[in-house]
């Protein structure tokens, strides 16, 4: 049905995800305003909303001119938080009776690491107000931005006539064939043939191309090559993301191509390597970047003197004549930087940036498109004539909180309409290099028809004798019972997570300590839900034994391990009931993901009387018993 109404009009489809954006953008809004009025501080710092209390740091003008406040918080520091760069922030204090008082402004988060944040003030009255108050906390803001951006976009792909636009739009979501470009195949004889093909079908590909990168097949690899090669044919491509995390890897292993990157937006992982392609950092290197500075000092010095009596139409000529003269540096610098850039990398949202106003793109190569929503990508797309996208369908979906927009088709991706509908624009890559055959044929089979296979030297790769790669520990009349603790954390299992830390503490002991720090094993904890992510780190932080390996430990969400690989994996599932309800693992791609993650020893934990009601889990148990039979 969806494939048909979208062929039938793609306008008319459009028009239906413009329409379940603006439910998402409704739910969200009232979501936020309760939260706001209703939740505790404590809930919120828990939820890595919040911080409070605040240091209030030093402040200054950054490179883009822009008035930055540094704060640092206080307590909580081993609660992730949820801000990132881009993200709206709003300040508050507390009164006696425990209510919150809001700041009348908005800032921005610049720069965030674990326990300090760069924020953009909206002006020096933002900055006396923070400076006239004792105890300060910060919470996330509703993102209005993003959504007024995917509303653009929306509404001028849907109005597009006559143009390239237009083009792409019927083409992505009509009937008409993807038209490719005749010349030889180029050999890459340092990529499988998979990968070599793929390239290929990118460098032929005058609309659009699709690499469909399964777990640890090379598909960043891949992307890396096909960009590289396009550059030969164009002289600038545009490379975006969902997240600045994607976006912060696909630019690096650029870098180490030896690719002339230019990042809009800060990195999220904050290192000398990642900083030195940054627009920030590029801008305040280049050597005009010192004269620019003296006149922007100079131009806020006379703004102060306009109010002390002194001739007031004098300055106030100065001060234009000095704005002409940055703005003329300003404009040469950036001319300077874009020209340099061979690679422009953004997320999504930010390719709406002003420093991009009215670029235009030969081609656009999008990376994790499997976890964008349509019409995010779409912002990217209006500067562009033609697309790459690159991702997995069968890994995570995007995140869509509204009920009814999930129902009515808002997380069914452009990667997804465009698979089904052009499946000759798709490149399968079907050799992996992270997983014991074992731990990934279970995954190839359900997701991928069987499709994949394991390069040679990880086939067999394990970490003791006669172990078997996967297991599935039966929770079940173990006492493990499932609790609910709110709607953001789902679910928690108390009985489960002890049992998991127990069993994670007899694998260690095997492999015996010298072993693990010397071969540097590392391990991943995964549960799908928050508070049991919770639980376990605070059951790992109080146990002496696992001291000497915190730094080899990771425990997070399945979101928490997108696109990371360890070499043992635990995943606690949590559920245990009569009932058989799973709840969200009934999202198979969330467990795909969780299960790929391992390189050499997989363990789940899980109440089989309750998951194998569901046939996904039931074949999954049945072929982990088969192997260890």
């Amino acid at each position: 049905m969806k494939e048909n109404s979208t062929i039938s009009s793609p306008v008319l489809y459009l028009q239906k995800q413009y329409e379940l954006l603006q439910k998402e953008y409704d739910y969200e809004k009232k979501q936020f305003e309760q939260q706001t009025e209703l939740m505790g501080i404590g809930r919120k710092i828990k939820r890595g909303m919040c911080w409070y209390p605040l240091n209030i740091g030093r402040n200054y003008y950054n490179a883009l001119n822009q008035l930055v406040v540094e704060v640092e918080r206080r307590e909580d520091k081993d609660i992730e938080h949820q801000f990132e760069y881009g993200r709206p922030v709003c300040f508050f204090t507390q009164d006696a009776s425990g209510k919150l008082n809001y700041l009348h402004f908005i800032a921005t988060v610049s720069y965030v690491d674990e326990d300090r944040m760069v924020l953009v003030l909206p002006g020096v009255d933002a900055l006396l107000a923070l400076q006239n108050k004792e105890v300060l906390g910060i919470q996330l803001y509703f993102d209005e931005t993003s959504y007024r951006t995917m509303f653009e976009a929306l509404k001028q792909v849907i109005a597009a006539k006559n143009n390239r636009l237009a083009e792409l739009r019927d083409l992505f979501h009509g009937s008409r064939q993807a038209s490719v470009y005749s010349f030889q195949p180029v050999r890459f004889p340092w990529l499988n043939a998979a990968q070599d093909e793929a390239v290929n079908k990118v460098l032929h590909a005058k609309d659009v191309a699709i690499v469909h990168g399964p777990p640890g097949t090379g598909k960043t690899t891949t992307l890396v090559e096909a960009v590289y090669e396009t550059l030969h044919r164009e002289n600038q491509v545009l490379v975006c993301a969902q997240s600045n995390m994607a976006v912060d890897w696909i630019s690096e292993k650029l870098v180490d191509r030896g690719v002339s990157v230019l990042r809009i937006g800060n990195p999220s992982r904050v290192n000398d390597k990642m900083l030195s392609f940054t627009y920030e950092r590029r801008f305040e290197s280049h050597p005009d970047y010192p004269q620019l500075w003296s006149i922007r000092k100079a131009i806020r010095e006379l703004y102060a003197r306009v109010g002390k009596g002194t001739d007031r139409e004098t300055v106030r000529l100065k001060i234009n004549s000095l704005k002409d003269r940055a703005t003329e540096l300003e404009i040469r610098i950036n001319e300077a930087l874009f020209a340099d850039a061979r690679v422009i990398a953004c997320t999504l949202v930010g390719s709406a940036n002003r420093l991009l106003v009215g670029q235009k793109f030969g081609t656009l190569f999008i990376d994790e498109a499997a976890q964008a929503l349509e019409a995010a990508c779409w912002i990217a797309i209006r500067k562009a004539d033609r697309v790459i996208l690159a991702g997995d369908h069968c890994q995570l979906p995007p995140t869509v909180k509204s009920p009814e927009a999930l129902r009515g088709g808002l997380g069914n991706t452009l990667m997804q309409a465009i698979v089904s509908n052009k499946p000759d624009t798709v490149s399968l890559l079907k050799l992996q290099y992270r997983m014991n055959e074992e731990i990934m044929r279970f995954s190839s089979d359900w997701f991928y028809h069987g499709q994949l296979r394991s390069a040679p030297e990880v086939k067999y790769r394990g970490i003791l004798d006669f172990d078997t790669p996967i297991e599935w520990i039966n929770t079940e009349g173990m006492d493990c019972n499932e609790e609910f603790v709110g709607e953001n954390y789902g679910r928690i299992n108390k009985q489960e997570a002890e049992l998991s830390v127990q069993t994670l503490k007899e694998y260690l002991q095997k492999i015996g300590r010298e072993r693990i720090l010397e071969e540097r094993i590392d391990v991943g904890l995964i549960s799908p839900y928050k508070a049991q992510v919770q639980y376990l780190r605070q059951l790992i932080k109080k146990d002496t034994f696992f001291k000497p390996y915190r730094s080899a430990i990771t425990i997070n969400t399945v979101d928490g391990f997108q696109g990371q690989e360890r070499d043992v994996i635990l995943i606690s599932l949590v559920r245990a009931n009569e009932e058989g309800q799973i709840g969200f693992l009934n999202d198979l791609r969330r467990m795909n993901v969780a299960m790929t993650r391992a390189r050499m020893k997989l363990i789940i934990l899980g109440d089989v009387s309750t998951l194998t009601q569901h046939p996904f889990y039931r074949k999954l148990y049945e072929y982990i018993e088969e192997l260890n039979e």
